[in-house]
């Protein structure tokens, strides 16, 4: 046992059987992309499973994502079969091979329940159905120990653990909300205004209810399509028109198409400008927009476009509503859904606080500048997901931006050349 190693265990009692006390690489987050970057680490070193450990709240790998899509009723995954956990790009289509009514069109796109089959068989075959450590991690805190950089990761009801490295591989910000909500009084009932991470559409009864639903995405559409299905009648409202894309970026951005220019674009206000400019805001794919202009011939959807909310006001259990372009006589509504995204600004992040302090790097429009591996300036903490937009492109926060991100990561955490490991 070296001297580190003894201080670490000097310092840090058991914390049970499920939390270690010290753990070489900690993973905060189980969701896809966290499998992602495991089974590529696990592909290149395949005895390192004991120096991995994976921080998730739910204690099980991709909750967080199962649920948003149980509770949204999503049937089909955006993206194509392609794109998915496991390092041999073919595995998926080869699971599906009894299973083609699963794979819908165009480009195979998998279905929600063989996907997470899928995932569930890419976590046995590589031997982590017991990989996940339920703990909710409240911060994260460099530290120096007899000259070796460290991170403390404090535990919610439990004793911190100490890591070596440390990958961020949690979601996305907070809610977005519009400036209106903010101006009015808290006397309606929270469940008759609700952002789209807060709504379970399989326990809504909706009958007769009037909706109105704000934002022009793909979650909007799936929330009218689900609460007509309940019996209610829905007001769909964008402040631009609503419009149709297969995925929510050019396929072009996958590879070298577009991603060549991108990462040769030493200005990064420029690369941010280009993320905007290829996501372009919300789109709806083409087969739930038929549905929805389907559902507004028949009466049971209305599109209000090129509109913004001004004021709401609860009066006598509905809501009434004015916008900037008054489009005729509004319905009072019963509940206000707003699929307004989320915001991400990686200077809030609540675990980052003092590894911005300790490690400051600059930021561009809420997402930091990282290094050609997705490290945080001169630590040992590595991010996944939104935060490595300006290095990974417009689709870091999609299952295939856990892949690139993977192909930038383990080569810094598996050559001692890269990783700077002390």
């Amino acid at each position: 046992m070296n001297l580190v190693t003894l201080l670490l265990v000097l310092s840090f009692p058991p914390t049970g059987e499920s939390i270690p006390r010290t753990v070489d690489i900690a993973i905060i987050g189980a969701g896809p992309q966290a499998l992602t970057l495991v089974t590529h680490v696990l592909q290149k070193k395949r005895s390192w499973g004991d120096r991995l450990g994976v921080f998730d709240r739910a204690g099980t790998w991709m909750a967080q994502w199962k649920q948003q899509f149980a509770a949204l009723e999503i049937p089909h995954l955006r993206s194509p079969a392609v794109h998915h956990p496991d390092p041999n790009p073919y595995a998926l289509r080869a699971f599906a091979a009894n299973r083609p009514s699963e794979l819908f069109p165009p480009y195979d796109l998998p279905g929600t329940e063989l996907f997470q089959e899928f995932c569930q068989d890419v976590i046995e075959r590589w031997g982590l159905g017991d990989g996940v450590i339920q703990a909710n991690i409240t911060d994260l805190e460099p530290i120096e120990i007899e000259g070796h950089d460290r991170f403390r990761l404090h535990i919610q009801g439990h004793p911190p653990s100490l890591a070596r490295r440390v990958i961020l591989a949690s979601g996305g910000g907070p809610p977005r909300l519009p400036d209106w909500v903010a101006e009015i009084p808290s006397s309606y009932p929270p469940e008759r205004l609700q952002h789209s991470s807060q709504i379970d559409l399989r326990i809504r009864h909706l009958g007769g209810e009037e909706i109105l639903i704000v934002g022009s995405g793909l979650t909007s559409g799936h929330l009218a399509l689900g609460a007509v299905r309940r019996g209610a009648r829905v007001t769909l409202m964008a402040r631009r028109q609503f419009y149709e894309k297969l995925f929510d970026a050019d396929p072009g951005w996958l590879g070298p198409k577009y991603l060549k220019g991108f990462q040769a674009e030493p200005d990064w206000g420029r690369r941010w400008q280009m993320i905007q400019e290829a996501r372009n805001g919300g789109s709806v794919t083409p087969k739930v927009l038929f549905k929805l202009r389907r559902l507004e011939r028949e009466g049971k959807v209305q599109f209000l476009e090129n509109c913004q909310i001004t004021r709401a006001t609860w009066n006598q259990g509905l809501w009434d509503v004015d916008c900037n372009q008054p489009q005729g006589s509004l319905p009072r509504f019963h509940r206000l859904w707003l699929a307004t995204g989320t915001d991400f600004d990686i200077r809030k992040h609540p675990l980052l606080h003092q590894v911005q302090w300790r490690y400051p790097v600059e930021t561009v429009g809420g997402l930091p500048q990282l290094d050609d591996h997705l490290r945080w300036g001169t630590s040992q903490l590595f991010l996944m997901g939104p935060g490595t937009a300006l290095q990974v492109g417009p689709v870091a926060r999609n299952i295939y931006g856990g892949k690139l991100a993977s192909q930038r990561i383990v080569p810094a955490l598996t050559k001692s050349s890269l990783g700077r490991v002390a």
